[in-house]
């Protein structure tokens, strides 16, 4: 589809809504229970139980329990097969649906990092062990990263070309900011974007071993932080050409109006001190979408809870921003990697459509070197128009969208 131009022949930028979404994470299956979790600060950080972490500092995640994941496991062809992370994105699709039934995307964009990881840990043992490789082929067939998204899409009768994007723990909310520009520019109507990440063995060990996991609590921006624990979950959005939305009738949740990436390539795991990257990833979101940094009435930041990403976010953001609301909801539901964009971003939703501050939980003592307006502890009413989310990963690769409340 051609880009829209104007009578004097001008590119013109769509408006681009956000008409349906769906969530499954540890704060629970669906808006209804991530509203709830978010309200009452909930924990909702608990004991991993899939594979053993005897041998770990860390001994926690936030998961989403198999009982109910796997309850509506018949409504996918060969269900028992797939891997969680397929049901995952199978959940979250089908509130997408229910939403918006007429919604048909013409693309796919989803964020991850380790797809179906877990199955590569089981063809690699097997191998190493000189194990029975009878299921083999399942976990052959279950490792691609697009995986999930054409196991999900194809309950729903949808075949949208599928396009991932791996960009570190980042990559949920560049998959939204890049489905954002495809709509934007007019080469699109309508993008599915979003991400989804399951708790690996492999990538559990993997975060324990740099030691960038905790024992603890995980307590973002908080003096005695100590380090993050791991999520999993997954999250997409439907974006929507506004005009083309409002012409069918289809109920407007927000809108995304400004997506900024940097990279700062200082260090394959510790970010630039300065927060250099952070700050222009920012700046650009602000940039694009012609808004001034005091027009932000929230910011869900990135929030690992490590000694480092904490102290380089927070410079970049009490440099730019003046006392703007912070928490990070990491606190409740540990960092899922690829999905941690997606699922943030609709917390934000959230927050702007029922007018309340998320909670950064388990904080007691504000960090001296951080000049932060956190939301301690407990949600509280606010007015919200705009929100910032950000997720900065590995390698320094960061990325902001901003959304605001619809005009329309």
């Amino acid at each position: 589809m051609a880009q829209p131009s104007s009578p004097n022949g001008k590119k013109v930028s769509a408006r681009v809504a956000i008409v349906a979404v769906g969530v499954v994470s540890p704060l629970g299956f669906g808006l209804a229970e991530t509203l709830e979790s978010l309200r009452k600060a909930r924990d909702c950080v608990s004991s991993v139980r899939r594979f053993s972490v005897a041998q770990c500092r860390c001994k926690t995640a936030g998961q989403v329990p198999d009982d109910r994941l796997l309850a509506s496991q018949g409504e996918a062809p060969h269900s028992r097969r797939l891997h969680r992370a397929s049901h995952m994105m199978i959940q979250a699709l089908k509130e997408v649906v229910t939403q918006q039934p007429q919604f048909k995307p013409e693309l796919a964009v989803i964020g991850t990092t380790s797809g179906g990881m877990s199955y590569g840990e089981s063809y690699y043992r097997s191998l190493r062990q000189a194990g029975h490789l009878r299921h083999a082929p399942t976990w052959i067939a279950n490792y691609p990263a697009q995986k999930p998204v054409i196991d999900a899409q194809a309950v729903f009768g949808i075949s949208a070309p599928c396009q991932v994007i791996a960009n570190a723990c980042a990559s949920g909310t560049n998959a939204i900011g890049h489905a954002f520009e495809c709509v934007r520019s007019g080469r699109y109507q309508r993008v599915l974007a979003g991400g989804y990440d399951a708790l690996s063995e492999m990538v559990f060990v993997g975060f324990d071993s740099l030691q960038a996991s905790t024992p603890e609590k995980c307590r973002p921006f908080d003096r005695h932080r100590t380090g993050m624990v791991l999520g999993e979950g997954a999250a997409l959005l439907a974006l929507e050409n506004l005009d083309l939305a409002q012409q069918r009738g289809a109920s407007i949740l927000a809108e995304i109006v400004g997506y900024g990436i940097s990279t700062d390539n200082f260090h394959i795991t510790q970010p630039e001190p300065s927060g250099i990257g952070p700050r222009q990833a920012m700046e650009r979101s602000l940039q694009d979408a012609s808004v001034s940094a005091g027009e932000v009435d929230y910011i869900n930041a990135h929030g690992t809870a490590t000694v480092f990403n904490d102290a380089a976010e927070g410079k970049a953001v009490s440099g730019l921003f003046n006392s703007v609301p912070v928490s990070s909801t990491k606190s409740m539901m540990g960092h899922s990697l690829g999905a941690a964009g997606a699922i943030e971003a609709i917390v934000c939703l959230l927050a702007i459509q029922h007018q309340f501050l998320p909670p950064n939980i388990n904080f007691s003592a504000p960090d001296d070197d951080l000049d932060l307006n956190i939301v301690v502890n407990e949600a509280r009413p606010a007015v919200l128009r705009t929100a910032l989310s950000n997720s900065f990963g590995f390698g320094g690769t960061n990325a902001s969208i901003l959304m605001r409340k619809s005009r329309a």
